[in-house]
């Protein structure tokens, strides 16, 4: 996910940005309410710190909602009841209050992601020459139908909605699965063989070793 992190601390930014790039996020960096207006088109959600130098961060979401539905979460040290309310009065997807969790931030960056894409509906998505889609669910390979069991076409729509970005077994077998034992993990070890198998792209389906796999990208 093409994620825009307007704060303007150094170190708290390189820490996120260390830390979301870990997750398989391509993390763009704005410094200042300026650079954030000038940045967020192009990116799927923005991590918003309200303490800016050169503008509130309430008013770089007020102007952004005026041109953008991109998900916004704030992150910000501001914990009175006035301002979390006024940030998600004024399009704030979310509110967080700093310090923030780690595990947490990406739970909840997912969250408000998925709510994006639902609103959205079911579209078809395109990697390479091979067009999944979503809401028929079907598949073509080179302009091919590849037939896929319901589990393997879960596994790949669950991967279709982060086009580019790494997805943790975790995430796939709760989102799958709904269960993360020891058999269900090597159940996706087998679906995904047999995914790999079927649509016969060598590179399409990459593994993240230590951490879950990415389609594309």
């Amino acid at each position: 996910m093409r994620v825009l992190l307007v704060e303007d601390d150094d170190g708290v930014a390189d820490a996120l940005t260390e830390s979301l790039d870990a997750r398989g996020h391509v993390v763009t960096r704005a410094a200042s309410g300026g650079d954030a207006l000038a940045r967020h088109p192009g990116a799927d959600l923005l991590l918003l710190d309200l303490g800016l130098p050169d503008t509130d961060g309430l008013e770089v979401l007020h102007r952004i909602r005026q041109v953008s539905a991109v998900p916004v979460v704030v992150i910000t040290a501001r914990d009175d009841e006035q301002s979390v309310v006024r940030g998600l009065r004024l399009g704030a997807d979310d509110y967080l209050t700093k310090p923030v969790r780690l595990a947490e931030l990406l739970a909840r960056m997912d969250a408000v992601a998925r709510r994006a894409r639902d609103s959205d509906g079911p579209g078809v998505v395109r990697v390479g020459d091979v067009e999944i889609d979503l809401a028929a669910r079907r598949v073509l390979a080179g302009g091919t139908e590849v037939t896929l069991t319901t589990k393997e076409f879960a596994l790949l729509a669950v991967l279709a909605g982060r086009p580019g970005t790494a997805v943790s077994r975790q995430q796939l077998m709760d989102e799958v699965w709904g269960d993360a034992s020891l058999a269900v993990s090597r159940s996706l070890d087998v679906h995904l063989t047999q995914l790999r198998a079927k649509l016969d792209r060598p590179g399409l389906l990459t593994t993240i070793r230590g951490f879950g796999y990415r389609l594309g990208g």
